[in-house]
């Protein structure tokens, strides 16, 4: 009688969830940043719901300022789509606009509380006043800190490190633009709604 010899069966190995650290810490930061502006937001009902509350107009150049961001989404969707198709000279000049377009975006915030001082409407007196200057204010800062991410990819892209099979960089870049685009244009359509 012969000896059988069975073959061990090798399971297939199981593929493990593994996670871009970056991307990672930067899905942390924006849900911190949501957290952030979701208590200001709700504290902003409940200090309007309490009275001694005074509307103004909001400025116009808020308007102008939303319709430059998200023109800035265009273009920086257009770095993207370049990226990936490796098209150096159109990567190059839609991230310069997007910077372009962001820098213009924040001058014009600027405008906009020099406009609201002309109005009378102060940082302290009046807390509606002081909930736009904190939350154009931060969402100002948070914008500062989007374009530091994309003069890195800026500088990244004309040392040609961002390309189809590197794309990373891009990526972080721009989810975050993306969202900042998002949550101002969730400000300022709050702003108008609960002013």
């Amino acid at each position: 009688m012969e000896a059988t010899h069975q073959i061990p069966i090798q399971k297939e190995p199981e593929a493990t969830l593994s996670v871009d650290p970056k991307k990672f810490i930067l899905w942390l930061f924006i849900v911190s940043i949501v957290m952030l502006f979701a208590s200001q937001t709700s504290a902003y009902l409940v200090r309007r719901a309490e009275g001694n509350w005074l509307e103004f107009q909001m400025p116009i150049i808020f308007w102008y300022s939303t319709v430059v961001l998200f023109f800035s989404s265009i273009s920086m969707q257009w770095a993207y789509n370049s990226a990936k198709k490796d098209n150096f000279t159109q990567l190059k000049t839609a991230i310069s606009i997007t910077f372009a377009l962001g820098l213009l975006f924040l001058g014009m915030q600027f405008q906009g509380w020099r406009e609201m001082v002309d109005m009378k409407v102060y940082f302290v007196g009046n807390p509606s006043g002081s909930f736009l200057y904190v939350f154009t204010g931060l969402h100002g800062f948070h914008l500062i800190s989007g374009l530091v991410v994309l003069l890195t990819a800026l500088v990244a892209a004309f040392r040609f490190k961002v390309h189809a099979k590197s794309l990373r960089r891009i990526e972080i870049c721009a989810t975050y633009w993306h969202f900042l685009d998002f949550l101002w244009i969730y400000l300022f359509f709050f702003l108008l709604t609960f002013n």
